[in-house]
């Protein structure tokens, strides 16, 4: 699906307020209420909305640390980074992984309550997973950025911008 100049506007309406009504966003993205909603719905549909969320601030629910875990298999077969995949969908601990390029094979962002938390983690679950070579824990001792998506910098932005803006920023570009 392509998105346009509109779609990224309500994109961004949506990302700094979920709750948003759909007035308030038709208002700020300058269409009426009607093609707004059936374009809220055609990106629902085809998945550039994925939903909607609550942002929470971990420590307030007890959650103080946030683990960073570097983890290498064994074997990288497509069967094993699949199980291994499905594995960490059943620890609510972890919020993220990824599977990566690089020294390692997984990047997996984690949320306990302490040190000890962890360690019960690591004995209970994680050193459980089969197949599982080498993991590097690394805790985080300060968020620096946490962001949203960066809708200004999607091609789709670039594309939907006008073309006499498009060279404007190009030629001072080259000066």
């Amino acid at each position: 699906m392509s998105v346009d100049k509109f779609d990224l506007a309500i994109l961004k309406v949506l990302q700094e307020d979920a709750r948003a009504s759909l007035q308030t966003i038709s208002a700020r993205v300058g269409l009426s209420s009607t093609p707004c909603w059936a374009r809220i719905k055609r990106m629902e549909s085809e998945g550039v909305i994925q939903g909607y969320t609550v942002r929470v601030d971990p420590p307030s629910i007890g959650l103080a640390e946030i683990v960073i875990v570097q983890v290498t298999l064994e074997s990288h077969t497509d069967e094993t980074l699949y199980d291994f995949g499905k594995i960490l969908e059943q620890i609510p601990e972890v919020m993220e992984a990824y599977l990566v390029s690089g020294d390692y094979d997984y990047y997996i962002r984690i949320a306990v309550k302490d040190t000890r938390d962890y360690e019960r983690l690591l004995r209970e679950r994680l050193y459980r997973i089969p197949g599982i070579r080498h993991s590097k824990s690394s805790f985080v001792l300060r968020t620096l950025k946490e962001s949203l998506i960066p809708l200004s910098t999607a091609p789709a932005a670039a594309a939907a911008e006008p073309a006499k803006t498009r060279k404007k920023r190009s030629a001072k570009r080259k000066a």
